[in-house]
């Protein structure tokens, strides 16, 4: 009889630091949400947590192609009639420059239990100071 082989999660996870300088969004995005999920292993299972720990610097200086710095509309809600809250990408990027990585990271992770635990392990910063030296932070290469 065959069994499924299921990973060990003996192993304690990475921690990877990722500089969001120049970079495009959706492009720095998909990576980070593949190595949150752990899909950069050969020991992905997609319904376990076996992916790592992405730190985020540079965040307010991430890029977008074309004229989606402008056209690009990100929408909220206080829960209240007549609450609808629109901004555009450049006056999110003035105001909250890490929620544009953390919204775009999370549209890309499983909705449910999973993608809120995974999301836990994305740490983003506006600077380039990060209190995670201690966790020796591989550089990642986009």
């Amino acid at each position: 009889m065959n069994k499924t082989q299921v990973p060990s999660l003996i192993t304690s996870p990475s921690w990877y630091i990722i500089d969001a300088k120049d970079q495009k969004l959706g492009r720095m995005s998909t990576h980070i949400s593949n190595i949150l999920r752990g899909k950069n292993k050969p020991s992905y299972t997609p319904y376990l947590d076996t992916g790592d720990y992405v730190i985020v610097i540079n965040s307010a200086e991430v890029c977008v192609s074309g004229s989606k710095t402008t056209q690009k509309l990100y929408r909220r809600h206080s829960g209240q009639p007549g609450g609808l809250k629109v901004e555009t990408f450049e006056q999110l990027q003035t105001r909250l420059p890490n929620r544009i990585i953390e919204k775009s990271v999370k549209g890309m992770l499983p909705k449910g239990p999973l993608g809120r635990k995974l999301f836990t392990k994305l740490k983003v910063y506006s600077g380039s100071l990060h209190p995670h030296a201690a966790q020796k932070p591989k550089e990642y290469m986009v």
